[in-house]
C-alpha cells in the first residue's frame, strides 16, 4: 500500500513539472535554464553529405527570448535565427508545431568548424556561446 502511495506521488510531481516547465514564458525564467545548458544550445548532425546544425534546445526555450543570432566559422554571430513564436495563449506555449519551419540549417558537409551563437532575451539581456565543431558534433 504504501508503494502505491509513492508512486502517486511521483506521478503527481511529474505532472506539475510538466506544467510548470509550460509556465515558462519570460526572460527571468527561461534565461537560468540557458545559462546552465549552454552546452546543449546547439547540435551537429551529419546526413546526406550535409552539416546539419540544430537550433532544437533554443527552439524549445525561445519563450522570454527576442532575437537569436549566429554565424558559422566566423565571430559575427549577425545571422538571425527566425524562430516559432512563443504561443503563449495555449496551453502548451513552448511547443513546437514545425510548421513550415524547421529546428535546423543544412550546409555543405565539412563546412560548419565554428558556430556563435547570441541570444537576446526579452529584457535586452544577452548571451553568448561559442564552439567549435567537435563540441556540438552528435555520434
Amino acid at each position: 500500500m504504501r508503494g502505491i502511495g509513492v508512486a502517486a506521488a511521483v506521478a503527481a510531481l511529474a505532472v506539475a513539472g510538466v506544467a510548470a516547465a509550460q509556465s515558462l514564458t519570460t526572460a527571468a525564467e527561461v534565461r537560468p535554464i540557458l545559462t546552465m545548458t549552454k552546452s546543449a544550445w546547439l547540435a551537429l548532425a551529419v546526413m546526406d553529405g550535409r552539416d546539419l546544425l540544430y537550433f532544437t534546445h533554443l527552439e524549445s526555450w525561445r519563450c522570454g527570448v527576442a532575437e537569436v543570432r549566429y554565424s558559422v566559422n566566423s565571430g559575427a554571430a549577425d545571422t538571425r535565427r527566425e524562430m516559432e513564436p512563443c504561443y503563449r495563449e495555449s496551453p502548451d506555449p513552448n511547443a513546437l508545431k514545425l510548421e513550415g519551419h524547421l529546428p535546423y540549417i543544412s550546409l555543405p558537409e565539412g563546412t560548419v568548424r565554428t558556430v556563435a551563437v547570441v541570444v537576446v532575451y526579452e529584457d535586452g539581456v544577452t548571451d553568448r556561446i561559442d564552439v567549435s565543431r567537435a563540441d556540438i558534433l552528435m555520434p
